[in-house]
């Protein structure tokens, strides 16, 4: 289509094929493939079926088939994020189901059948287990809620009768428990607080006994101050894992004289465990690991010899990648790109063909409504450099109005220590396709630039992250890129305290939308569960040492500062940031006569899930800002209750 044939509407007002019902209709969640002879399997969170994740199996022929039946949830609690929720070994798969949280077997011969209960019912939630088939058993790490006190986390093997034996325990966390190939040797990575596994693991080793036990355990790395992630076991019985013990999270191994790095580089190996089961790298064979890494936020895969060292980039479309495995000789991953939406992918290494198992969505856009992400750098805080990607309007069917400049929205990204994505999100090209430029921020204590810069959030949060987001929306309005009137934030969980902060603290925003954020840091340091329970001590200060320090960053207790409209969604049964976070802001706000919507989801956790509320979400923050920043949108959308906004 020619420029001469687009229509002129304002910003904000442009009519766009992706909807609210095309984005959940079509989308699914992808996670947690493992492979077993010639099958694969993996995990489809679908929206359409309430949230509900469902193993599926593809056979060698190509044919794809539903594991679990209707009425279980492969997912689990543990840190409350869960993951690794499911194993599969010789034709058997042993998930965890999250209406109970107990470990149930289901045989593959035998689809049309009930899975089997393992373990017995009580307050016990499992993750990441894996086969040990010499002794009959499973090995993972349990959850007790027993009690009144904090869980209880240990490594445990469950027998296949459903006995359970305590293997590890005394540690605040445990994870990655992986049995070596001869079944001799266990490793796994253990922490305490106020550590969490970003900031300081211990990787540990044990023989195991024929019965069963372990003996001889020994540290082999690790510490308050290195994070390691991910051990495997080499097919020739060698450990490897990743560690940031020189800034960036590299691949080493334990040699025959201690730890040997494999290949130093300026790049991150690894991402923050938030959960279970994550993987950067795999063996196709003793000689051949296959990895990916991140630099400056885009993502690359590459093949290394650990005999040369040699590591050598696979040329693919992909600048988001995780999820590897192996499959025979080829590689099974997660895949994304800025036109392509996240896929698993199966690639033949050797000829460096690449087929399609599933996508998130079946949907095909056409690149003309499309938003490129560029990188982006800009000056903040304290001479540092941050981050992010930069998305400007895109709808071939349009042109903007003689003179207008697009109202811009920026995320702040949850954790805060995770990271924004290039890859495609249909989510944010809603925005773009109907006017709005986005800037997606990797603020100071994003991951992916190394510990030095995901380190200069603590003792900073609620001021780095905030400058960062307010100086990157500054930053593209002093370039004329974007309206700097109409400078709005957007954020969930970490990211909607950020938003709030920014909200608060500062004058560079004209509204705000929160996710289920935080407005308390005193209450999230008092009133959260078990994994980040110590969270705050490294990101504010110890709790309540430093109470006076939490007072002056929450918002809730400087709302007299706020100015202008703010946005509120919240799951009801969000155990991580409880609901009464965000319904004291909205009575602060209420009271002060301030523009504020609150839509509250029952049902809903941390996250939401349910394909009505996902929907309802995107929509109404849509329409809150066409009231603030006075657009008409293209297409009808259920009003939403704005108070004080006459």
């Amino acid at each position: 289509m020619t420029s001469s044939l687009k229509q002129k509407a304002a910003y904000g007002a442009w009519k766009s094929p992706i909807t609210a019902d095309l984005i959940v209709s079509e989308s699914i969640g992808l996670g947690g493939i493992a492979s077993d002879g010639d099958s694969l399997y993996w995990l489809e969170r679908r929206p359409s079926e309430g949230g509900r994740n469902v193993l599926v199996r593809r056979h060698s022929d190509g044919g794809v088939e539903d594991v679990t039946p209707a009425g279980y949830n492969v997912r689990n609690r543990v840190h409350e994020y869960g993951g690794a929720a499911f194993t599969v070994a010789d034709g058997r798969v042993y998930f965890s189901n999250f209406a109970d949280g107990r470990l149930y077997r289901q045989n593959l011969q035998n689809l049309g059948g009930e899975p089997e209960a393992i373990t017995p019912e009580g307050e016990w939630r499992y993750a990441d287990f894996r086969v040990d088939g010499t002794r009959s058993r499973l090995i993972g790490v349990r959850e007790d809620h027993r009690g009144d006190g904090e869980a209880k986390n240990e490594i445990v093997a469950v027998g296949f009768d459903g006995t359970v034996e305590v293997l590890v325990s005394g540690s605040d966390f445990y994870a990655s428990p992986r049995l070596s190939p001869d079944g001799q040797t266990l490793a796994w990575l253990s922490w305490n607080h106020p550590n969490l596994p970003w900031d300081g693991t211990e990787l540990w080793t044990a023989q195991v006994t024929d019965s069963g036990r372990l003996t001889a355990p020994k540290k082999i790395t690790g510490g308050t101050a290195e994070s390691v992630f991910g051990p495997q076991w080499s097919p020739d019985g060698v450990l490897y894992f990743v560690s940031d013990r020189a800034s960036w999270w590299n691949l080493y191994r334990q040699g025959d004289h201690g730890v040997e790095p494999l290949f130093p580089l300026n790049a991150e190996f690894a991402t923050p465990q938030w959960v279970f089961g994550m993987s950067t790298y795999t063996f196709l064979s003793a000689e051949r690991l296959v990895c990916t890494y991140t630099q400056r936020g885009l993502w690359q895969l590459a093949t290394l010899n650990p005999k040369s060292r040699r590591l050598q980039n696979l040329e693919t479309p992909y600048s988001q990648i995780s999820s590897l495995t192996a499959h025979g000789h080829r590689l099974a991953f997660l895949g994304a790109s800025a036109t392509e939406s996240s896929a698993f992918l199966l690639m033949d290494l050797d000829e460096g063909e690449v087929e399609v198992l599933r996508r998130s969505t079946t949907l095909e856009i056409d690149p003309g409504y499309l938003s490129q992400p560029q990188p982006i750098e800009f000056p903040t805080g304290e001479g540092a450099t941050a981050y992010g990607f930069f998305y400007p309007p895109k709808n071939r069917d349009y042109d903007p109005l003689e003179g207008e400049k697009p109202p811009l929205l920026v995320k702040s990204h949850g954790g805060p220590t995770a990271a924004a994505s290039s890859a495609l999100r249909l989510s944010v090209q809603y925005w773009t396709s109907r006017g709005f430029a986005f800037l997606d921020v990797n603020y100071r204590g994003s991951t992916g630039f190394g510990r030095d810069y995901r380190q200069a959030l603590d003792g900073q949060w609620g001021i780095a992250d905030v400058e960062d987001c307010a100086n990157g929306a500054e930053f593209l309005a002093q370039q004329g890129w974007v309206d700097g009137d109409r400078l709005a934030i957007t954020g969930s969980s970490a990211g909607g305290y950020t938003t709030l902060a920014a909200l608060t603290f500062r004058d560079t925003f004209k509204a705000g939308a929160s996710y289920y954020g935080i407005s308390d840091l005193e209450a999230l340091a008092t009133d959260t569960h078990k994994f980040e329970s110590r969270y705050l001590d490294r990101l504010v200060g110890p709790y309540p040492e430093d109470k006076e320090r939490y007072m002056a960053r929450s918002p809730i207790h400087f709302t007299d500062r706020l100015s202008c409209p703010v946005v509120f969604f919240q799951g009801l049964e969000d155990k991580v940031v409880p609901p009464n976070q965000a319904e004291r802001m909205v009575e602060a706000l209420r009271e002060k006569g301030l523009p504020v919507a609150y839509v509250p989801f029952e049902g809903e956790s941390h996250g939401f899930r349910q394909a009505a509320n996902i929907k309802r979400a995107l929509e109404a923050e849509f329409y809150f800002y066409s009231r603030v920043f006075g657009y008409e949108p293209a297409e009808a959308i259920e009003p939403l209750e704005i108070e004080n906004m006459d």
